[in-house]
């Protein structure tokens, strides 16, 4: 029964939209992995019509059961292999059962096909994330890439070398390539499993999509260095930055969600990160002047979001268009805060942002307003050669998705504490959708200020530079009146004490 019950539990969050299928399954800590995974993306598939034969058949009030429930014990009598468990709730199901058939064979005569397959849509029975590649990242703090290729080999892996275009990417059998932007990033067939593997239980591979791994490898925080990963769980770019810092430095991690947080632990000890603090804390809560954090210099944000580039979250049809639209203006005015909060701190040289959101109102729109509210700062233009570009008119972030990048869909923006404050905003202002967005400002124990310190600062010697420079005359004149009147002076206490 185990089984089932964590399998409805999961199907219940994916519903509520708490999380992606595989971070779900992953995080449960199940004794068998493989085999929840497979039940809860075969009830996934079969979700809509197995809620249309238990609403036909009335089962939920015949037996008091959840629709998530219901739906995986459905799904096993009826698709499956059969029901596993046994007791009170095999007996249950087994007074419905001829109903429930019945139900199943009625559907299947009126869409004239024979098979349960066949009663699904055609964009569903090839699930679009089957056709991505299975990106593995090599843990740098472990091993190297050349040793792991060599493994690989040894294993029975066809090494194809390193990637020059995307349809390099199109791999078969055991063949691998190394990726073509992401030099420690290498590229399997879909669907390849690793979670027996070796290199992934000694933590020499992080299994990660490739898009995932752009934000760290962008940030870019040299070794010695001290970094903010604001939003951290599960885990897998925190591990990215430690890689990058080479473990030196110290690498602060938050995360409200004290389970993911612990999750997150065992996946960095795996990893063998050493430059982690954790902090089970709300990242808006934390003071940029704590002298804590005085030496940050970097950050990594990767808020909350709808998740909407997730391909197990994509066809997912709308119940509710509105509430989804308030959703959507409530998240992206989260993110704004976090992105404002994120610039205030005082030695802060770069922030990188991102979210695995299809949505411009998560992304350009919410980049825009930052830029129009903290004009000390810049975007940064990021990966030439990547072929997805953020849309206009802010080119200079990236966009990622399935036929674009052969990645989920994903979105990285890079901003750079500037010199300079003017001819800024030319480059970034744009229609915002929701004027909202750049009236909501963060509660006062957050405020934005329209330069930080280090900006103030920076302007301020800028000004005496240039007057400097300017009045140099009038100064030497000056000094010399001031010495004569010292010498005065200094003369005149002489004559007094005498």
């Amino acid at each position: 029964m185990a089984l089932y019950t964590k399998a409805a539990e999961i199907l219940d969050k994916m519903e509520k939209q708490q999380g992606a299928l595989k971070t779900l399954v992953y995080e449960s800590k199940f004794a068998n992995i493989k085999q929840l995974f497979a039940l809860v993306c075969e009830v996934q598939k079969f979700s809509s019509i197995l809620e249309n034969i238990i609403v036909s058949t009335k089962l939920l009030k015949h037996t008091k059961l959840k629709m998530p429930l219901a739906k995986v014990l459905v799904f096993d009598m009826l698709m499956g292999q059969g029901l596993k468990c046994g007791g009170s709730w095999k007996a249950l199901l087994m007074k419905h059962r001829s109903r429930l058939q019945t139900e199943l064979a009625l559907m299947k005569v009126k869409q004239k096909v024979s098979r349960n397959e066949d009663l699904l849509p055609s964009n569903v029975r090839q699930p679009v994330g089957d056709q991505l590649p299975r990106y593995a990242r090599v843990n740098i703090l472990k091993t190297t890439v050349e040793d792991t290729v060599d493994y690989l080999k040894r294993d029975g892996f066809i090494y194809k070398g390193e990637a020059s275009k995307l349809d390099d990417l199109t791999l078969t059998a055991k063949e691998f390539v190394k990726d073509l932007h992401l030099p420690e990033v290498l590229v399997f067939p879909p669907k390849t499993d690793f979670h027996d593997h070796f290199l992934y239980k000694a933590g020499h591979i992080i299994l990660q999509d490739k898009a995932s791994c752009l934000p760290a490898f962008l940030l870019n925080a040299p070794p010695g260095s001290h970094v903010i990963d604001a939003c951290a769980a599960p885990g897998n770019k925190t591990s990215h930055l430690a890689a990058i810092m080479q473990n030196r430095g110290k690498l602060f991690a938050f995360d409200l969600d004290a389970k993911r947080l612990a999750t997150m632990s065992t996946l960095l000890l795996r990893a063998g990160v050493t430059c982690h603090q954790l902090a089970n804390q709300d990242f808006l809560k934390v003071d940029p002047d704590c002298k804590l954090y005085g030496d940050v210099e970097y950050i990594l944000l990767d808020p909350s979001c709808s998740g909407s580039g997730m391909v197990c979250l994509q066809d997912r049809p709308s119940t509710d268009p509105q509430k989804d639209a308030s959703r959507l203006a409530s998240l992206a005015t989260f993110q704004l805060r976090c992105l404002n909060h994120g610039l205030r701190f005082p030695r802060l040289k770069r922030l990188i942002y991102s979210t695995c959101s299809i949505h411009s109102q998560e992304n350009e729109e919410v980049v825009t307003a930052c830029l129009q509210q903290n004009p000390g700062f810049r975007l940064v233009p990021l990966l030439a050669e990547w072929p997805e570009r953020g849309l206009p008119p802010l080119p200079q972030c990236l966009r990622a998705s399935v036929n674009g990048t052969r990645t989920h869909g994903f979105f990285v923006a890079l901003l750079e504490r500037c010199k300079k404050v003017k001819n800024l905003m030319p480059q970034v202002t744009v229609q915002i959708r929701h004027p909202e967005m750049t009236a909501t400002c963060p509660p006062t124990s957050e405020k934005t200020p329209e330069a930080t310190p280090n900006e103030s600062e920076a302007s301020e010697c800028e000004n005496k530079a240039t007057a400097a420079e300017e009045g140099a005359p009038g100064e030497k004149k000056t000094k010399k009146r001031r010495r004569k009147r010292k010498k005065k002076s200094g003369g005149m206490r002489t004559e007094l004490k005498d």
